[in-house]
């Protein structure tokens, strides 16, 4: 029998016409092309990240899933709409604009067989100096504002715009408009769902010489026009040895800390926990076994594995399911 132990991951990298090679920094081998996505810790038919370390190297997340379920991933932790794994995680490198767009919520009429809406949330590890994102809508802007708006070519006049740092966090709930802009490197944790509605995109060539596809229909729809509770922060404020909060919804919970020296932690039997490592080093301990590990790297600990230690020092994501 497998004794339950953090799962390092092999990311999905995907080319995106928007993408460049920053992730190249985190020490992954990037294949051929504009690389604008790492999905580490993905269980989705347009991607699957596979374990590198320990017994059940070479495995999907997805057989993972099915061989422990709810033994390794806690009482919360499998979606029962379409018995996915509920989060996904990747890393994002904007080498140029992401396309203005918006995320639906679970009960959209509109959405996919299969899928579920998309709340997310960033946290920035890069970002280049006057780099900025889109965060949602100007004060007053309506339906008929923003249609009006596409029509005429000035859509761009009805988005707030922000200068964004390293350390930055932003929490995005479905139905707000947003877009990052060239020059960030961010952590995302979302739904696991693969639908964005696509608003604007700069009347730009997709990688294959075409416009990419515009869903207006469906992202005027969608839109929370009087805002969803998006929020910003920055988290200079973390201290050594405890959790900051950064996003708290109905999907997940993601709080920064710092690793300065040894810390005790612990799983708990309802939620798995996911360690994004945004930057330093060190190791992971747990009973039976230790992993040194990296900035870049994404882990999944099993909510039976217990008590854990992290060592070393490095800042750190913390998710789990609320």
């Amino acid at each position: 029998m497998t004794k339950p132990y953090p799962l390092k991951f092999e990311p999905e990298f995907k080319d995106r016409v928007w993408g460049g090679r920053a992730l190249e920094k985190f020490g992954f081998k990037l294949p051929e092309g504009h690389i604008g996505e790492g999905w580490t810790i993905a269980d989705h038919p347009n991607g699957t990240s596979s374990v590198v370390n320990g017994e059940l190297a070479g495995q999907g997340l997805d057989q993972i899933r099915e061989q422990f379920g709810r033994e390794w991933f806690g009482t919360k932790g499998i979606s029962e709409a379409g018995g996915r794994f509920p989060l996904l995680v990747k890393l994002l490198d904007c080498n140029d604009n992401l396309s203005v767009q918006v995320h639906p919520t679970d009960d959209y009429e509109g959405l996919p067989k299969g899928e579920l809406g998309k709340t997310e949330m960033w946290y920035v590890l890069d970002a280049k100096p006057g780099a900025k994102i889109i965060y949602g809508l100007k004060e007053g802007v309506t339906r008929e504002s923003l249609q009006a708006a596409l029509d005429n070519g000035t859509v761009m006049d009805s988005l707030q715009e922000l200068s964004v740092s390293a350390g930055d966090s932003f929490y995005i709930p479905a139905g707000t408009v947003h877009a990052l802009c060239a020059g960030v490197v961010v952590a995302e944790i979302q739904q696991n769902s693969d639908t964005t509605y696509r608003i604007y995109d700069y009347d730009r060539p997709g990688l294959d010489g075409k416009p990419r596809e515009l869903h207006i229909e469906d992202s005027l729809n969608v839109t929370a026009y009087e805002g969803a509770g998006a929020t910003a922060m920055k988290t200079d404020n973390a201290v050594p040895g405890e959790w900051l909060q950064l996003a708290a919804s109905p999907y997940f919970i993601v709080e920064k800390g710092i690793v300065n020296g040894a810390w005790s932690l612990a799983t708990t039997p309802d939620s798995f926990t996911i360690l994004i490592i945004c930057e330093g080093s060190g190791h992971l301990k747990w009973d039976g076994g230790s992993q040194p590990y990296a900035a870049g790297e994404s882990y999944l600990l099993p909510s039976s594995l217990g008590t854990y230690e992290m060592d070393g020092h490095s800042t750190v994501l913390r998710s789990y399911l609320p």
